[in-house]
This record gives C-alpha cells, structure tokens and sequence, in this order.
C-alpha cells in the first residue's frame, strides 16, 4: 500500500481493498522502522492517528465519506494542530501546543484524513536545506549523504521515502518546490492568497503561502481541491471560488503557449539539468506547446530583493517570541531585559537571528528608505515582468534548482551560496503567482524538477500540464533505491 498513489489509495478505500486503520497502520510501521534515517518527522502520535482512521472507517461504511476520508497526510510543523506539538522546527517552540486547527487542518479533518504526523523543517521556515532545524537535519532519501532541501524537507523526504502518501508544506521563496526537485516528487504553491494562512506560523506574512507535496500532479489537485478556499477569518485570503483541480487534467496542451525566459538559461545552471529541462520541454511540445522566447529583465535582483523584504517581515512576526506568553523562557531571569535577551538568544538558531538582524537593520529609521522601501519598489518591476510575459504565454517553465541536491554541510558555512539556490523560485513569491515542480529526470542519480510559473489563479492549468507531462514520462514513478520499496 506504501507505494501507492493518492488517487489510488483513495479508490482502494472506496473499494474495500484495505481499511484506512490497515492503511495507517502500514506507514506507522515504515515510520518506525525507516524514519531514523531520514528524520523527516518531529512529532507522530500513533494512538490519535489510529483512532482518526478508525472514525474514518466508520465514515466510509456508513456511506458519508469524503474524497479524502481515511488517507494518511503528514503535515508540515508550521500548522497549528490542536492538541498536539507544534515547533517549527525550533527550540523556541519546542514545548507549544496549539488549542486549536489552522485553517488547513481543519479542512483535512472536515474531509475525514489523517494526521499522520508532524515532518521536519528549518527553524521558522528559514533554509534551503533543511540543515536549520532545533531537530537536526533531514536527510535526502536518494541519498543520505545530500540535503533534501528546504524549508519543507521533512515532508519531501517523507514522502519520497514512501513513508506518507502525502504531505503539506509551505513556500515563502521555494520551500516546496525546491525540496520536491530534490526529492524526486511533485509539488505546487498556489497564489498567494489561494490557501489560508491562518494558524501557519508566520515567516513573512506577504510571501508565505501553503501547498501540497505529493508523486504526482493528479494527487496534488486532490489534495488542493481539499485546501484551497476563502477564510473569513485570514484577511489575505482571496474571495475568488476555488476551482476543482482535477477537472481539467486531461486537457489537450494544443496550441499552449509556454514562455521561457532567457535569464533561466545562461551562466549557472548546471549542464546536465538544462539537459533535463529541454528534454521536458521537448515532450510537451511534442503534445502541442509551442515554445517562445521571453524575458524577465528584473530577474537578477529577486535575490536581493527577497532578502532585504523576507527578513524585515520576519524581525516582526518573530519578535512574539519574547519568553512572555508561549514558548522557550530563560530560566532565572533577572529583569525584563534579561528575559528577553537570554530567551531569544538560547531559542533561536543561527540562521533566524541572522535573519531578523538583517530585517531589523533593513527596518531601522536610518535605513528604511535605502533598503525596505526600495525593495517593495522592485518587487514591483518584477511583478511588470511577470504581467508583461504572461500577454504573451500561458505558462512559463524552467529549472526549479541550479542544479540537484548538494552534499549536506557542503554550504551551511556560506548563506550566500545556499541563497543562491532559489534564483530560479523566489520570484513567483514575490509577484505571488502559482508556482509548481514537477520531476524531469535524473543527474548521477539524483532527481531535478521541472518548474511551472502560471498567471494568478491559474493552478488548473499548471496541474493540466504536469499531469500530461507526467502521462507521457515515468519520473514521478520513480523511487530512491535506498528506500525499502524503491525502484529507482
């Protein structure tokens, strides 16, 4: 059952094949017995994920199920889960429990699925490796020795590795669609705006969107037809109707226009991937795409734009962590200045506290005009681009990553190189366009993505094309050979 698709685990149920107890009892025991190595969970409560799928099997016999009702989904440590630890993957959190669901979880529970579990992450989202976490680092499944990427490495790994049929995560400039390219799996982030923020813990508030990481596009619309929908009660949620995103993935790509942009394809991206990429091009073209040319003149300054804008919004969501309310306090604090500093200091990790230096000093009376400002200002011409590309295409695909994944350790000693492994994805995040990863083949064994860019609201189109994409290639059915179970 490990090794089965969303959808066909779904109909499995719906069959009577296997019981969502049977099912959830097979990924305990993978977890169990395999997670070691990996690490890709934080927190699995077993008796809870046994009595959910239980109510779950009362559910289908009576007749009332859902789409999703008794399949096992493993959820990133950034969603709020009632009753059960959410840490972000940092010290700061590591004793916070949530009274309540976010907004996400709460849909998955109306549909009757399963909290397998809470995966992995670096620390409040912030890392491209997923080497940053209070829990230590994740390893890749193609091969322990390499990162799986990040910030949502946990639930990339898990689900390359067969451990969950499906995961969330989050993308604040790629977080799941670089760990899905480096996992070898299929991942999207919608617009912004698409999936609702509340109860996931905030990095930076303009930038951060949810989204579903399964093996394939066809599993992913599954689950974001669960996701995706107004919330009242998140004041950046969009009003517009979600679609149903499995509607349309036997859609004809003729006459589809896919834009690509010259800036993706020069100096820095890695031989053998462009290989990979313009074979991938080359089936879809073979299905009726036509390939254009296009550019993204602004598109060398979304690094510095992302990080002057990301880390100012993350000095102001995470000064709440002061030792007051919730989370890590210092023991013996000997004034309110020591409460704060000593909490702040022993609960962050390395990477946070460089990131809220650089926001606060982005953010200071002095220098908010040179740098903050001038970044929202940028961030504007690269939205134009993306605004003048898509008069003239419906799609704009490209590398996920420079290259596949990199040797853990090999760039914890230099941010500006592990920066660096977003150039491709940080911009959708900044125009707040839908972005998705799709597996596009292998380089000594390792897997890269396959990147989908589409225009606002246009995730129907972007799962249209990676599921005829992924009809006429097998590299979503691929599994590390590493992994009991895999094929590779």
């Amino acid at each position: 059952m490990y090794d089965k698709s969303v959808a066909q685990l779904v109909a499995g149920l719906r069959d009577k094949q296997f019981s969502s107890v049977e099912l959830s009892r097979c990924f305990l025991e993978r977890i169990a017995r395999l997670d070691s190595t990996y690490n890709s969970f934080i927190s699995v409560d077993e008796t809870a994920v046994l009595a959910a799928a239980g109510a779950a099997d009362k559910r289908i016999a009576a007749g009332n199920a859902a789409t999703l009702t008794g399949i096992p989904i493993a959820h990133k440590d950034i969603f709020c889960t009632d009753g059960m630890r959410t840490s972000c993957g940092s010290r700061m959190l590591d004793n916070f429990v949530p009274p309540y669901d976010a907004t996400l979880i709460a849909h998955f529970n109306r549909e009757g699925a399963v909290v397998l579990g809470k995966t992995n992450m670096d620390e409040f989202a912030m890392g491209s490796s997923n080497e940053n976490s209070f829990y230590g680092a994740v390893s890749n499944p193609w091969d322990t020795s390499l990162v799986p990427g990040g910030s949502s490495g946990g639930s990339a790994a898990a689900v390359a590795a067969m451990l969950a049929p499906a995961a969330t995560g989050t993308d604040t400039g790629g977080s799941i669609r670089q760990p899905a390219a480096f996992c070898g799996i299929t991942g999207i982030k919608p617009t912004y705006g698409r999936v609702s923020r509340l109860g996931m813990v905030a990095f930076a508030s303009s930038l951060d969107q949810a989204g579903p990481m399964a093996h394939s596009a066809e599993d992913c619309a599954l689950l974001l037809n669960c996701m995706a929908g107004h919330d009242p009660l998140d004041s950046t949620s969009s009003e517009l109707p979600a679609e149903d995103y499995c509607a349309g993935l036997g859609g004809s790509l003729q006459g589809l226009r896919i834009g690509l942009p010259r800036e993706y394809f020069g100096d820095g991206l890695d031989t053998a991937t462009a290989r990979c990429i313009q074979d991938s091009l080359k089936e879809l073209e073979a299905q009726g795409a036509t390939l254009v040319e296009v550019s993204l003149p602004h598109s060398h300054l979304t690094i510095p734009t992302y990080y002057i804008i990301a880390p100012a919004e993350a000095s102001t969501n995470l000064s709440r962590f002061d030792g007051v309310r919730y989370g890590h306090r210092c023991a013996n604090p000997v004034d309110l200045h020591d409460l704060y500093t000593r909490t702040r200091e022993e609960g962050f990790g390395a990477e946070v506290k460089r990131r809220i230096l650089v926001g606060t000093y982005a953010l200071s009376a002095g220098y908010y005009d040179a740098y903050y400002k001038k970044a929202q200002q940028v961030r504007r011409l690269i939205k134009q681009d993306f605004v003048d590309c898509f008069s003239q295409v419906d799609v704009i695909a490209g590398p996920t990553t420079p290259g596949p994944a990199f040797a853990l350790g090999a760039k914890s000693d230099d941010p500006l190189a592990m920066y660096l492994e977003d150039i491709y994805t940080l911009a959708a995040n900044l125009a707040g366009l839908p972005g998705m990863s799709v597996p596009a083949g292998l380089v000594g064994g390792r897997p890269v993505g396959l990147q989908l860019i589409g225009n606002y609201f246009d995730e129907a189109r972007l799962l249209n094309v990676g599921h005829r994409f992924q009809q006429a290639t097998d590299w979503h059915q691929r599994r590390p050979a590493t992994a009991p179970g895999g094929t590779q």
